[in-house]
């Protein structure tokens, strides 16, 4: 997959620029580098997926962001692998569960899974740079995950964004930002 520089901006409807508050006259959108930082350094996401019927289906999962793609991976008998079989859209969402500090991302796009070995073999290695001593130790919390893609039991998938948004928080200055690939 080839990353894509996305167009940035500022959506002023959900951002503290409509509505001022000490601090937030300078509110400006938050840079797709600074997104991409976060998504490399976060450790739980959470996938939404369509079940047959329509209705939704969420869980949290890790994830791995690789040259332009949120990357995950999961059993083929699990609830997320069945729904993106029939209906591949998805979102991934990440971020810190407070109104005073952080940022949170979605990352809107089409999960397509990831057969290639050579492939496979440097999104792992992304994971293991990612997560460390929870994906590479015997005492890991997902010890053997690269083995388990490799020998086929978990089918890893590949989610390039078409859009995303960052959702700013800082002390009462809130931005929300699109970003359109």
């Amino acid at each position: 997959m080839t990353p894509e520089q996305p167009r940035t901006e500022l959506d002023a409807r959900y951002s503290s620029a409509l509505n001022p508050r000490p601090g937030a006259q300078d509110v400006t959108a938050t840079d797709w580098a600074e997104a991409e930082r976060k998504l490399r350094a976060a450790e739980v996401f959470w996938i939404t997926t369509v079940r047959p019927d329509g209705r939704l289906h969420v869980t949290p999962l890790i994830a791995a962001w690789h040259e332009g793609a949120l990357y995950f991976s999961t059993g083929p008998g699990e609830q997320k692998a069945k729904n993106l079989a029939g209906n591949p859209h998805c979102a991934l969402t990440t971020g810190h569960n407070s109104l005073s500090a952080g940022l949170d991302i979605v990352i809107e796009g089409t999960a397509e899974r990831v057969a290639d070995p050579a492939r496979q073999d440097e999104v792992i290695a992304a994971f293991e740079a990612q997560y460390g001593d929870h994906v590479t130790s015997p005492e890991g919390l997902f010890h053997g995950f690269g083995d388990s893609i490799r020998k086929g039991d978990d089918l890893l998938f590949a989610v390039a964004p078409g859009t995303a948004y960052g959702f700013g928080h800082d002390g009462q200055v809130f931005s929300h930002t699109r970003y359109t690939f």
